[in-house]
């Protein structure tokens, strides 16, 4: 079990490191991270080059969870944890992400990867989140606010519907809490009211 445990988080991991927003902004011979705010997210790439060429981001980034939490799955169920496995991949996926070795650990915030994640753990998380998001984003027009609500949603949600299994509740929360952290700059730049609307279907450069 120890090695299917140490398959699972390696693979799940590097499957993070392959980021949508900079693959796709490379076939486009250009880094999205050298632009706006320097991430390489879904927004930052919105921003820079228009929703029209986001299609491909939303893929890999969405496919990159999903695969590794059926992997993850796939390798602990003969265990009899299955859905510990997906909260494992999902976890590992998103630290990829985050923390991308094969790009220099400068990677994204893992929203649009943590909403597929919470889709395959729980699909009622992952409706829970869409909702905050939809609601913030339209009432705000901040992305960032949707996504540290719907972060916060997305730990809140594992206490409450899964406190029952300390690795899932505990895995849930700190992905959450997690996805908050790589918002910190976006904190601070909305309570000094330097944080800037965003039109996620503008056309771009």
């Amino acid at each position: 079990m120890v090695a299917s445990i140490i398959v699972a988080a390696l693979t799940c991991y590097m499957l993070g490191n392959l980021n949508g927003a900079f693959l796709t902004s490379a076939m486009l011979h250009d880094d999205v991270r050298e632009h706006g705010s320097g991430n390489a997210g879904l927004t930052n790439f919105i921003r820079n080059y228009g929703a029209g060429k986001s299609l491909m981001v939303i893929f890999v980034d969405a496919g990159k969870a999903i695969l590794a939490c059926l992997t993850a799955g796939l390798l602990l169920t003969p265990y009899g944890f299955p859905l510990e496995g997906r909260v494992l991949g999902g976890l590992c996926v998103i630290l990829g992400h985050d923390f991308p070795v094969l790009l220099g650990f400068k990677g994204g915030k893992g929203i649009l990867s943590g909403l597929f994640i919470a889709l395959m753990i729980d699909w009622r998380i992952g409706l829970i989140l869409i909702a905050v998001f939809t609601v913030v984003y339209l009432l705000s027009g901040y992305v960032s606010l949707g996504s540290i609500l719907s972060a916060a949603a997305f730990a809140v949600s594992f206490l409450v519907l899964h406190h029952d299994n300390l690795f899932v509740l505990l895995g849930g929360v700190f992905m959450g809490l997690l996805t908050i952290f790589m918002h910190r700059s976006n904190i601070s730049r909305l309570v000094h009211g330097e944080e800037h609307k965003t039109n996620l279907f503008g056309k771009g450069h």
